[in-house]
């Protein structure tokens, strides 16, 4: 499952995102029937053979865009953000680069399970005080996308997953306006098509 968003303000993100989701999606189904293709010089012992699967497709899409954004002058300095999940027979994988949000719903509460590669989330993480005098403008400067520079790197999450296990997948047009406790009580309470269509709905009732 993939989420790539188009960076805002650049010229052909949708083409990116678009790149972005085909080329995840075409890796992985070869890999899967070929088994050989994903032994890459790369290759993480410390993952799981599909982990290491999950990142090398994001790679392979980073260098899809990036090669398009150098070919086509009006495609030049496009990029994308991706958040995807990969399950396996008794885990989850979530790997991310940018801001498209991971949540994991269980037991009744809220985990984002991705990593915010943003210049406000990361000097959060360096220290919290600097990080308030920073406005909320740099909540979405991306220190991380997918296409913008020659190689990318992408966080990777993987855990043992349960039967009742929701996860929510967005970009941050949703998590932009509404929290994530919202985004809980309606993905708890309302089955997939329901939850999806009033968690869009109340995004853009609040100017999404």
């Amino acid at each position: 499952y993939v989420v790539a968003a188009g960076m805002g303000g650049h010229r052909a993100g949708d083409i990116a995102s678009r790149l972005v989701v085909e080329t995840i999606g075409e890796y992985i189904n070869k890999s899967i029937d070929n088994d050989d293709c994903d032994q890459t010089d790369d290759f993480d012992d410390t993952l799981s053979r599909e982990a290491n699967r999950l990142l090398s497709s994001i790679r392979m899409s980073n260098q899809v865009v990036h090669a398009a954004s150098l070919k086509n002058r009006s495609c030049r300095g496009m990029g994308s953000t991706v958040s995807a999940i990969y399950f396996t027979e008794s885990t989850l994988i979530a790997a991310n680069v940018g801001d498209s949000p991971i949540y994991l719903v269980r037991d009744g509460k809220i985990k984002l399970l991705s990593v915010p590669h943003t210049l406000l989330a990361e000097q959060k993480a360096l220290n919290s005080e600097n990080a308030e005098k920073l406005g909320m403008e740099f909540r979405h400067v991306l220190t991380h996308a997918v296409g913008t520079e020659k190689s990318v790197i992408a966080d990777i999450y993987e855990i043992q997953c349960f039967r009742d296990d929701i996860l929510v997948i967005s970009s941050d047009g949703l998590s932009d306006k509404v929290s994530p406790e919202e985004i809980l009580e309606l993905a708890y309470n309302d089955g997939p098509d329901a939850a999806c269509q009033k968690l869009v709905e109340l995004a853009n009732y609040r100017g999404g």
